[in-house]
């Protein structure tokens, strides 16, 4: 299963309630085109929780391709989105 979180403010507040919940993430991802987290749910099935980047950063080829990737995602930097926020 995956849900898209609308922004990258909304998926760290989501990464913000996992910590706090004592969930496990199961690993993290930066696509190019999506930030995600990965976890399980208590039944055991693979969850994904992603936000897509704005269109106009999304990495493209020359000539004009997508050019999708997976690196890791910075967590720390997710985080700091929401401190970024209530300041």
């Amino acid at each position: 299963m995956a849900i898209r979180y609308p922004n990258r403010t909304a998926l760290a507040d989501a990464l913000e309630r996992l910590d706090a919940a004592g969930v496990p993430l199961d690993g993290v991802a930066d696509h190019g085109v999506s930030e995600a987290l990965y976890l399980h749910d208590p039944d055991g099935n693979g969850v994904e929780l992603f936000c897509d980047r704005p269109r106009e950063r999304w990495p493209m080829r020359p000539g004009g391709s997508l050019r999708m990737y997976t690196r890791y995602l910075d967590i720390t930097d997710l985080r700091n989105k929401l401190r970024e926020r209530r300041q």
